[in-house]
C-alpha cells in the first residue's frame, strides 16, 4: 500500500517582484487577476506557515497563498500539484486585495 500524507488546497495569486523588489500581483493585460488552485504533493518541500507565504509552482510560478484548506486524500487529483513552499511572505496589502476575490 502506498503512503498517504496530508493533503491542502491553496488557493493563490500569481505573483512578481517590481523594480523596488518588493511582490505585487502579476496582472493579466486588462489589468485584472484570477485565483488559481493547487496543492501539496508527494514530493513537495517546505511548511505552511499562513496566508502572503510564497510558493513555487513546478512550472517555477511565484504564487501566493490567500487561502488554504485541507483535501480528502482521494480528492487530490482535482488539483495540481505544486512544487515547494518558500520561506517568503508578501505585504498584507497584496493579500487583503486578493482576498476581496475569494468567492463568499
Amino acid at each position: 500500500m502506498k503512503a498517504k500524507y496530508d493533503v491542502n488546497q491553496y488557493v493563490g495569486v500569481p505573483v512578481q517582484a517590481n523594480a523596488s523588489g518588493e511582490y505585487e500581483i502579476k496582472r493579466e493585460p486588462d489589468g485584472d487577476f484570477k485565483l488559481h488552485s493547487w496543492r501539496t504533493g508527494r514530493h513537495s518541500k517546505g511548511k505552511y506557515k499562513g496566508t502572503g507565504q510564497i510558493f513555487l509552482t513546478e512550472n517555477h510560478l511565484k504564487v501566493a497563498v490567500v487561502a488554504a484548506y485541507p483535501v480528502a486524500y482521494k480528492e487530490r487529483h482535482e488539483y495540481t500539484p505544486m512544487q515547494r513552499l518558500t520561506s517568503e511572505f508578501v505585504s498584507e496589502d497584496l493579500v487583503q486585495v486578493a482576498t476581496a476575490k475569494l468567492p463568499d
